[in-house]
């Protein structure tokens, strides 16, 4: 099953916290990479004022359950920093799990696909990237709802990238 996570960060270490997620996604079975996107400079939506992030897309296989990627992905958070104070606000690490294959949910834990993933330029930009014939189950092609969004607040970093996992 096709897997995809969003990846951003706006405070500390910005990259380094990007390729420390790349790395503890893959650190535990489960999920098997598949490519990374280059990485992009945002302006935040949403929220405080706050500085730009830099986020990436993630694609890995595998066939875990969705609540045990979630689970990985908030522990990946929190090693890295990650405060949880004010909503929307700046963070050293998020680790959004954006779809697992065809699985949908509306448990309030998690939600797939990620409800506002299709209208979100900052993960569908680094996605398209990555995967050019991406398909967001129930919103169609990826390169298709880039055409609906502004793009303006998201900036290639081609002096920046990210590696595989170790």
């Amino acid at each position: 099953m096709r897997v995809v996570l969003s990846l951003g960060s706006n405070l500390g270490r910005r990259l380094e916290n990007l390729q420390g997620a790349v790395d503890a996604l893959f650190d535990a079975p489960g999920l098997t990479f598949v490519a990374v996107s280059p990485v992009y400079e945002t302006d935040p939506v949403g929220g405080p004022a706050q500085g730009a992030f830099l986020n990436a897309v993630v694609i890995a296989e595998g066939m875990p359950e969705p609540l045990s990627i979630l689970e990985r992905a908030h522990s990946i958070e929190d090693a890295f920093g990650r405060r949880r104070a004010e909503h929307w606000g700046p963070r050293t690490l998020d680790v959004d799990l954006i779809m697992v294959g065809e699985l949908t949910s509306d448990d309030p834990e998690l939600t797939l696909p990620h409800p506002r993933a299709h209208e979100r330029a900052f993960v569908l930009v680094p996605w398209a990237q990555a995967d050019r014939g991406a398909i967001l189950p129930g919103h169609g092609l990826v390169v298709a709802l880039l055409a609906d969004l502004d793009q303006s607040g998201v900036r290639l970093r081609a002096d920046l990238s990210l590696q595989p996992p170790a």
